[in-house]
Order: structure tokens, then C-alpha cells, then sequence
């Protein structure tokens, strides 16, 4: 069993970076791909970011290429994602979860989920 919670979400401006943090529970953090996804209002969720839990292979959706960073500390069981030059396309509520496969950009397949952080890009 695997317990997650995000934090670090917020308002920031056209162009502003954020640091999401993903606190999780549990011995084998390390042994989880940990994935950020978000979800805007009336669209489906929608993949972010993924890091393995073996090399630390890290994975984006197109539109954040460049401008997010996923990174893991597991020694604090957390998982960060770095977003920089935010756009208002963005605005989102983010969450981190956790998976056994070594790499998956689909929902279904993470079994564990935190609550959700709220992301907000003003223009």
C-alpha cells in the first residue's frame, strides 16, 4: 500500500515556474514508476510525466517537453515535478500516483493516487 500527497500547487503568472511535491508512504517507494497526470476542468485526465523506479527514465507528454522536469529523491520518498514556463494551458489539477509497470502514460495502470494539487496560470 502506497499513500501520496501532493503539494506545492498554486497561482503564478503567464511564464512563473511551480515545484509540485509528491510526499509518499511506505518501504518500497523505490521499487514504484511514479507518474504525474492532471486534469482540467470538463477534459479528461491527461498524462504529464513519468520517472522509473529502476534508472530513473524519465518520460513527457509533448506539450511539456522542455519546460517540466520529473525527479525523485527516494532516500524522502518524494517525487517532485518542476514546471517552468507555465502557460495558461496549464491550469490544471495535478496529481502524482504510483505503478508497477517500468513505464506506463496510461491512468489505468497506477494503482495508487494522491488527492490532487491545484495548479493556476493567470495570463
Amino acid at each position: 500500500q502506497v499513500q501520496l500527497v501532493e503539494s506545492g500547487g498554486g497561482l503564478v503568472q503567464t511564464g512563473g515556474s511551480l515545484r509540485l511535491s509528491c510526499a509518499a508512504s511506505g518501504r518500497t517507494f523505490s521499487r514504484y514508476t511514479m507518474g504525474w497526470f492532471r486534469q482540467a476542468p470538463g477534459k479528461e485526465r491527461e498524462f504529464v510525466a513519468s520517472i522509473s523506479w529502476n534508472r530513473g527514465r524519465t518520460y513527457y507528454v509533448d506539450s511539456v517537453k522542455g519546460r517540466f522536469t520529473i525527479s525523485r529523491d527516494n532516500a524522502k520518498n518524494t517525487v517532485y515535478l518542476q514546471m517552468n514556463s507555465l502557460k495558461p494551458e496549464d491550469t490544471a489539477n495535478y496529481y502524482c500516483a504510483a505503478t508497477n509497470y517500468m513505464r506506463s502514460d496510461y491512468d489505468v495502470h497506477y494503482a495508487y493516487w494522491g488527492q490532487g494539487t491545484q495548479v493556476t496560470v493567470s495570463s
